[in-house]
């Protein structure tokens, strides 16, 4: 697979390109992304869902840019898909050809099926925090709907309620008395089985209205991928966007080009939220164009490996990433051997593997502060798979360092975090890992032992340096060092 790949959505209300870079086999970051708003789909659904001159001319014009734009970054690659008002348009296959013959582009024309499963295969591999949801992707010209149990997709639905399409057929002409009538038999064509008590928000509409949410309530988290909040909690919020004016969607920090389609997105959001029973929401900022790339690169099962992730393996790939590191090994022995006394879950230890796995890559900016910048690093380059929670404790953990714990170096994030009690233990241990894994030189001749509420470290060979650098640390426990030639 080429190592920089261009993936094009070419939606009926905008078009986007994303730049994908693989690191190694699986990993990948993205280096660029665009956006154009074009609305090929525009003044079609009041004209037989025939494409317009003008609007097909504003996306040839934007195809010639994007394709540009991919060979300045390298690109080896350009996928590009058309989705809701490509397929309804009568005249999709001549605006295809006319991209084709002038521009040497191919777009694949997909069905609202495959959409909705590409938006299925981004959430399941992308987006951390569940294991069964319903997904909802609200376009321009249809929404997509896919239902995820146990981690895998199982059905997949596409409903032709779109922004533009209820824009142009009824709140242009002031006709919204018959909306509802036009959405019940839509809505009815959604199976109960696809039922769920999480939701999976996908697409732009969906996002601003949780970015709205998240500047409602100062949340300190500025990032929307993974963002979940409850829909009790914020309905009447949402249910204000639907109606509101524009001084109104400003203030609440609506873009000011979402503003002639944020009303309806809202509106379709709460009618199907209220079909599925939903009770808590996901906000995904992964799609369609990450399905694209993720259904090229993972082929054939569309599935990472177990226990892969992605954006750690492409911080390690990019940044200063020793291989023969033992600290993951480290922290996994103290956890362990400490499981009596800390008493954490299980969840707890692979936080603490993925926060030694990335505690030295600040390094690559600066020997310098390299704990401060290896915390930011991960706050805001673990982009996949990692719920806000899970981000904000590995970030604290690294910057921490074994550093005494204060509502000060806990702040902003303190409502994101666990009890003190947790980041105690997993500070120690993180920090008491790295203190070992530098003065050490075999993993396999360190030994650890619990007993009389004291942590034994056994190793062949003297370590007295060991010994001071732990003094630095705090500590829930005492620690004892104790040499043997022979164990």
């Amino acid at each position: 697979m080429a190592k920089r790949t261009a993936v094009v959505d070419l939606g009926s209300n905008s078009i986007r390109m994303v730049v994908f870079e693989k690191t190694s086999r699986y990993a990948f970051h993205v280096i660029g992304e665009y956006k154009q708003k074009v609305r090929l789909g525009e003044n079609a659904y009041n004209n037989g869902k025939i494409l317009q001159a003008e609007a097909m001319s504003k996306a040839e014009e934007v195809l010639a840019f994007f394709k540009e734009k991919a060979i300045k970054n390298k690109c080896k690659k350009m996928l590009i898909v058309g989705t809701s008002a490509l397929r309804d348009a009568p005249n999709s296959k001549e605006f295809i050809k006319r991209i084709w013959n002038n521009l040497g582009l191919h777009i694949r024309c997909i069905d609202g099926k495959t959409e909705s499963y590409l938006g299925g295969v981004a959430a399941v591999n992308l987006l951390g925090g569940f294991d069964n949801a319903t997904t909802l992707d609200i376009g321009g010209g249809s929404s997509e709907l896919c239902l995820i149990k146990n981690g895998k997709i199982v059905d997949a639905l596409s409903l032709d309620i779109g922004t533009v399409r209820l824009k142009e057929l009824f709140y242009d002409n002031n006709k919204q008395e018959k909306l509802e009538e036009f959405l019940k038999p839509i809505l009815g064509l959604i199976p109960s089985h696809f039922k769920n008590e999480n939701l999976i928000a996908i697409g732009g509409s969906l996002r601003a209205i949780s970015s709205s949410i998240m500047q409602k309530n100062s949340y300190p988290l500025k990032i929307l991928h993974g963002f979940c909040y409850l829909l009790k909690d914020e309905k009447a919020h949402i249910n204000k966007i639907s109606t509101a004016s524009p001084d109104f969607l400003a203030n609440c920090g609506i873009k000011k080009d979402r503003f002639d389609t944020i009303q309806e997105g809202a509106l379709i959001f709460l009618k199907v939220i209220e079909k599925l029973g939903s009770k808590r929401v996901i906000t995904s900022g992964v799609g369609v164009r990450e399905g694209v790339y993720l259904q090229d690169l993972l082929r054939p099962l569309h599935t990472f490996p177990a226990s892969f992730n992605p954006s750690i393996k492409s911080l390690q790939d990019r940044f200063f990433w020793d291989k023969k590191c033992v600290i993951p090994y480290y922290a996994t022995q103290i956890f362990d051997s400490l499981i009596s006394v800390h008493n954490l879950q299980s969840s707890y230890k692979q936080i603490l593997i993925w926060a030694a796995k990335l505690s030295y890559i600040g390094r690559y900016l600066n020997f310098y502060f390299s704990n401060e910048h290896s915390a930011y690093m991960a706050l805001h380059g673990l982009n996949y798979g990692f719920t806000h929670e899970q981000k904000v404790l590995i970030s604290v953990l690294i910057r921490l360092n074994g550093k005494k714990i204060t509502p000060y170096n806990l702040d902003p994030y303190q409502s994101l975090l666990p009890d003190t009690q947790v980041i105690v233990w997993l500070n120690f241990i993180l920090a008491l890992a790295k203190i070992i894994a530098v003065f050490s030189h075999d993993c396999k001749k360190i030994h650890f032992n619990y007993t009389q509420n004291v942590l034994h470290i056994y190793a062949n060979s003297k370590l007295e340096m060991i010994s001071d650098e732990i003094k630095k640390i705090n500590k829930p426990i005492s620690v004892n060092l104790i040499y043997k030639e022979n164990f």
